[in-house]
């Protein structure tokens, strides 16, 4: 049922802790495949070497640091974004991502069924 994309923040371990742990905080939710729709559109292209990485029975985890080759891409989907539903999957992506971007613990997944 489609990827969706989590804004994750992070918790900052303790001095008991060894790793530090994740919440999520904003979902892009995607039940009708709209996402998936558009990266068939552009996959393969060279032009999305980060989007063409999601899968949808899995993860991609994009850090702070992708972020800015994540929004590039982004607009490669809203130039071929046509339906209204796709225009709004793309605006709402790229506010997580700018979300992100002002955060320095925080990280967007990619998260397919």
């Amino acid at each position: 049922m489609g990827v969706d994309a989590v804004l994750y923040r992070q918790v900052r371990a303790g001095p008991v802790r060894r790793r530090p742990s994740y919440v999520s905080t904003d979902v892009v939710a995607d039940p009708h495949d709209v996402l998936l729709d558009l990266l068939k559109r552009v996959r393969g292209g060279g032009r999305t070497p980060l989007l063409d990485r999601i899968d949808p029975l899995g993860e991609l985890v994009v850090d702070v640091e992708g972020v800015p080759q994540l929004l590039v891409e982004l607009r490669c989907l809203a130039e071929v974004a046509r339906a209204p539903a796709e225009v709004d999957q793309v605006r709402r992506l790229d506010l997580l991502a700018r979300r992100c971007q002002n955060s320095r613990d925080a990280e967007i997944r990619f998260e397919g069924d």
